[in-house]
């Protein structure tokens, strides 16, 4: 079995989330029923989907959907709540980002939106960010010191380079 979480912690556990949100997505833009629940019914698919082709054990894949869960709450939330673009959310230009990541994290984050206000508490109460966690693209700021770590692409969360805390937030928040 491959195992992302432990052999490279970099590239392959961000591929195994992109990969997952690619799955989720393949189906959502089949689904009859386009709502947030539904969205993340089709990533528990995906995360099944991983490790019945032993591509994740079930923890990392569990964690990997949790995450990917997360941050398509948290863009939704912060896109409903603002009204401002998703490059607001990321914290830098959607252009460094890879245009199919971009797309469907953009269509996510958009159908997220549609369910976001019966859900919003369980939003606000998942969306600490913590050392050792992936996260998607944006930028997470440190809660102790306000630092700042951009990701351009799905990684491992680190601790904060200047204080090395482990909790953080998405910046603009």
């Amino acid at each position: 079995m491959k195992d992302p979480l432990r052999h490279d912690p970099v590239d392959m556990v961000g591929e195994a989330y992109e990969r997952m949100l690619e799955r989720a997505m393949a189906d959502f833009r089949k689904a009859g029923e386009k709502t947030a629940p539904a969205l993340h019914s089709l990533i528990d698919t995906a995360r099944d989907k991983a490790i019945e082709l032993e591509e994740l054990s079930r923890e990392e894949a569990e964690r990997i959907a949790a995450y990917l869960k997360r941050d398509l709450t948290d863009a939704g939330e912060f896109l409903a709540d603002t009204g401002e673009e998703l490059k607001d959310w990321l914290g830098f230009e959607t252009r460094l980002i890879e245009n199919q990541l971009l797309e469907l994290f953009m269509r996510a984050a958009d159908k997220t939106t549609v369910e976001l206000l019966d859900i919003k508490e369980k939003a606000r109460q998942a969306s600490s960010y913590h050392a050792g966690e992936v996260t998607g693209p944006g930028t997470l700021q440190c809660d102790a010191c306000g630092a700042k770590q951009h990701f351009h692409k799905p990684r491992r969360i680190s601790p904060c380079p200047d204080c090395h805390a482990t909790v953080f937030h998405r910046a603009g928040r």
